[in-house]
């Protein structure tokens, strides 16, 4: 069992990386949207195919969700044995979602240029790709009061990737790319029918990532109760008796 002291300075680390989560996204809208503006095209388009990226909505939620955490933590969790089950359930799904980020980026996406509006800001690009998934990997395995999920909740985290998927594939075709001015727009190479192999490449990607997302999603959860029944045992053996001593020492002297 953690102790408060680790739990405060981690919750602080979940807020540090919220901000610099929100700021990469902030500056790349502002970059492509100026650009947009300076080369006269649609700024609306621009926009809006910009948080059609899963990179920027699964980053945006991971802010969301770690900004969460890190208030309930100072409002309500200090005195908390686990996580309230929508955190956890949250926490669960975005920690998900940026695993995937990371490996498909980097293993398949990094030298390649997405249709974003403008070249990629590389710190902020190494933030949305690296640094944020890694830190949300590290908070699966060193965050605190992590509760055990039951197995249903691996549904629930991949449910939003599948109807991402299912928007960007009926999207695609409805918008006129503001860079090319191709009458279509798809935020990852994979999933544009009109290139190398068609619908069957397609269908080919998305059952492999959707495979990825089922896995990870798999992983987070046994991981998750793992932790849970760790907790438990620690709670019937007495050997979380001198970790509270501790604690509440520590309160006594803050």
């Amino acid at each position: 069992m953690r102790t408060t002291a680790w739990a405060r300075t981690w919750s602080v680390m979940r807020l540090a990386m919220a901000a610099l989560i929100a700021a990469a996204i902030i500056a790349q809208l502002s970059k492509s949207v100026g650009t947009a503006i300076e080369l006269e095209r649609d700024v609306a388009t621009t926009v809006a195919n910009f948080f059609s990226f899963f990179t920027i909505l699964s980053n945006a939620a991971a802010a969301v969700v770690l900004i969460w955490a890190a208030v309930w933590f100072f409002a309500r969790g200090r005195h908390a044995a686990v996580e309230p089950p929508a955190l956890a359930l949250a926490l669960a799904s975005v920690t998900s979602y940026m695993i995937v980020t990371g490996i498909v980026y980097n293993a398949l996406l990094r030298n390649i240029e997405l249709p974003q509006g403008s070249a990629p800001i590389p710190w902020s690009n190494e933030v949305l790709h690296l640094i944020g998934p890694l830190f949300l990997l590290a908070d699966l395995f060193v965050g605190p009061q992590r509760r055990a999920l039951r197995w249903r909740a691996v549904w629930a985290i991949i449910a939003f990737p599948l109807a991402w998927t299912a928007y960007t594939l009926l999207r695609g075709p409805m918008i006129t790319n503001p860079v090319s001015g191709d009458p279509f727009w798809y935020p990852y190479p994979f999933l544009n029918p009109n290139g190398a192999g068609g619908w069957a490449a397609v269908g080919f990607w998305v059952v492999v990532i959707a495979a990825v997302f089922l896995g990870v999603a798999a992983l987070v959860v046994w991981w998750g109760r793992r932790i849970g029944q760790e907790r438990e045992l620690d709670h019937e053996t007495g050997d979380h008796l001198e970790d509270e001593w501790r604690e509440a020492r520590e309160a006594q002297l803050d």
